[in-house]
């Protein structure tokens, strides 16, 4: 299935805006590649982002050097004015555009130790106290981060320490809790068994319905001395 046809009208969404200009910018760049190569064309490309950023692409022969051919072409004597002062407005902003980039690399390798030789001593002066108030701001930055870091431990040991205490208070009335049970079970086992020994050392006796006194045989002698009297 083919893709449908693109209306052509500017991009209202910004994320794909931008990422429709990075995709045709590398398909124009691939294929200005193409056609110097196949067809050893004299080929130069400029393009410049909505943000300004540079992108060009220039066959063998240097971009100056094919803009200069441009220029130098007549291919319609009327707008032969208004061309030149198009390609001279156009050359003298990418030369300032790339004089401005090459600036900025430039300054970036100093910063990093790289290409000290061709400065002065004014210079070096210079770039001495742009390190110094970048490394100034580097330290205050990281002393902030970790105050901000030593802030943020406490505040965890604070609420680790509030909840130890917590912890520690309902063990202890758990542990209080588990004594009370024990003695109440051991007060209560106790009992029982007291209850129990209680119940084996006093049984009721079983007594016969007649009471008897003294010796069994003492009622024959009261008898046979009675009949002995008569």
């Amino acid at each position: 299935m083919g893709r449908g046809r693109v209306e052509l009208k500017r991009i209202e969404n910004k994320i794909n805006r931008q990422v429709t200009f990075a995709k045709r910018r590398n398909g124009l760049l691939k294929k200005a590649y193409e056609l110097s190569v196949l067809c050893d064309a004299e080929v130069a490309l400029i393009v410049f982002s909505t943000r300004g950023k540079l992108y060009e692409f220039c066959s063998p022969a240097s971009m100056t050097k094919t803009l200069e051919k441009y220029q130098s072409s007549n291919y319609s004597a009327p707008e032969t004015n208004t061309v030149s002062r198009e390609t001279q407005s156009s050359q003298h902003e990418y030369l300032k555009l790339k004089s401005r980039v090459e600036a900025l690399q430039r300054s970036q390798r100093n910063l990093l130790g790289e290409d000290l030789g061709p400065l002065s001593s004014k210079d070096l002066d210079q770039l001495e106290r742009q390190l110094d108030v970048s490394l100034k701001r580097i330290r205050s930055t990281r002393t902030q981060c970790m105050l901000d870091q030593l802030s943020d431990l406490q505040r965890k040991e604070q609420m680790l320490c509030e909840a130890n205490k917590s912890m520690r208070i309902r063990l202890e009335e758990s542990s209080n809790a588990n004594q009370q049970q024990i003695w109440e079970h051991n007060v209560l086992y106790a009992r029982q068994q007291a209850q129990q020994q209680g119940d084996g050392f006093f049984h009721p006796l079983d007594c016969e319905p007649t009471l008897q006194i003294g010796f069994p045989n003492n009622s024959i002698f009261a008898h046979e001395r009675f009949v002995s009297m008569d």
